[in-house]
This record gives C-alpha cells, sequence and structure tokens, in this order.
C-alpha cells in the first residue's frame, strides 16, 4: 500500500524568515488526517533565511533529526553541545528530560533541512546531541545507513527506526528492503517508485511492503524513513 503526498499539497506556511512545508500536522496547520506515521511525527521542508533560524526553545522526549540539504545550520543547546551541519549531513538530538535549543541559519545564503521528528521508545533519557558528515559520492546498489537505533549507524536515536540516504546518478535501480513501513521524501530530482513518479519535495507512505524498487530519472537525492507503526516499550 502507497500514498503519494506531492510538494505542492502539504501544509504551508510562510512567515517571512522561514517558508515551511508540513507533511504532517505541526504548529498553525491542522489535517486531522495528517496527524503522523507510526512512531514518525513530523517532517517540516524548512527553507531558513541568511542569518535567521529557531531562537532558544525546549523540548522533551523527542528524537529530533536534521538533514540538511543546502547551506548549513548552527545548533547550540543547554547541555553545551554546539556544532555547524552542512549540506548533505545530519545532526541528530535527543530531547529526554527536557533540553533547551537553537538552530540558526548563520551562512550567507539560505539553508534548507528536513526537520525530522520521531516518537522514543524510552523516556526520560539523559538528552544527548551529535551531528555526523557522511560520504559525499554517488549510490551504487544501496542506499546509506545514517541513522538507526540499533547502533549499526554513525548515529544513533531512541526508537527501532532507520534513516537512510542516497545520492542516485540518472539511470540508477536499486531495491531497498522495509523493515517495518517507510516514507521516501525525494530531496533532489525525479524518482520512479513502484509506478509512482516523486518530484522534489514529494513524500511517499509505504505500507505493507518488505522491499521497494527505485529509478532515477534525473540525478536523484532520497531518503528513506523506516519507522515502526506504534510506540514501543514505553
Amino acid at each position: 500500500m502507497m500514498t503519494h503526498y506531492p510538494y505542492e499539497k502539504l501544509g504551508h506556511a510562510n512567515h517571512g524568515w522561514l517558508d515551511a512545508r508540513h507533511h504532517f500536522s505541526f504548529a498553525s496547520y491542522h489535517n486531522q488526517e495528517r496527524q503522523q506515521f507510526g512512531v514518525l511525527r513530523v517532517i517540516n521542508d524548512d527553507v531558513i533565511k541568511a542569518g535567521a533560524g529557531f531562537d532558544t526553545h525546549p523540548h522533551r522526549n523527542m528524537e529530533i533529526i536534521t538533514y540538511v540539504r543546502e547551506g548549513a545550520i548552527t545548533h547550540r543547546d543547554s547541555h553545551g553541545n554546539v556544532g555547524r551541519t552542512a549540506a548533505g549531513d545530519v545532526q541528530v538530538m535527543s530531547a529526554g528530560t527536557g533540553v533547551y535549543h537553537s538552530e540558526l541559519n548563520l551562512e550567507s545564503e539560505d539553508t534548507n533541512i528536513f526537520q525530522i521528528w520521531i516518537e522514543p521508545n524510552q523516556l526520560e533519557v539523559k538528552p544527548q546531541w551529535d551531528s555526523f558528515e557522511f560520504p559525499k559520492v554517488p549510490t551504487a546498489d544501496a542506499l546509506m545507513l545514517l541513522v538507526s537505533g540499533d547502533g549499526d549507524a554513525p548515529l544513533s536515536i531512541h526508537q527501532d527506526a532507520f534513516i537512510y540516504a542516497g545520492h542516485l546518478i540518472e539511470g540508477t535501480e536499486l531495491s531497498h528492503p522495509i523493515k517495518h513501513q517507510a516514507y521516501v521524501l525525494v530531496s533532489e530530482g525525479l524518482l520512479e517508485l513502484e509506478g509512482h513518479l516523486l518530484n522534489k519535495g514529494d513524500g511517499l507512505e509505504v505500507a505493507e511492503l518488505s522491499s521497494i524498487n527505485m529509478k532515477a530519472l534525473q540525478d536523484t537525492k532520497v531518503l528513506v524513513i523506516d519507522v515502526p507503526q506504534i510506540v514501543r516499550e514505553i
């Protein structure tokens, strides 16, 4: 079972300093039918103006992943973590017992990110933050594992979830396994996936399948977020 969500039909809010598209209900965007996908609670496609960003604010008991598509984001939090994450790289924050943080675009250009929130399978954990610079090489036969809850990825979260990414050169075809259910995002390009054509910014829910076949019709950057259907072990 697959459901396609085109970029043009996503929730939209333009605050001047921030132009955001929402895959699920968030802030002032309310859609009763789009609350979450399993434990995947938020996907925001954010364009942040140069010199702007999210000022210091709190979070608790949420796994927050930021995939930087263009530009860079600078993180600071109440636990002393400071870091800059650039295009093609990822940062993760486990909010746990509570954390205050800011996410600022200190660059001279706009920054584009996917902001992803996943509900944890453990509550009140010690807050943590980490980032990782991933190789910028084309994908040959398998997507790269960026984030997981089992320790097999460079970045870790408190959930049995997996985030993969790949840069597919035009004509590249591959099959990707699914453990639970998956939300596919096209960061750039044009992707054919099981009969669906996904453009830049589109999302696709995939349920009840053990694998998906994809083909890049242009040079394409894709993310696959594999998440359980329900929160477990809380």
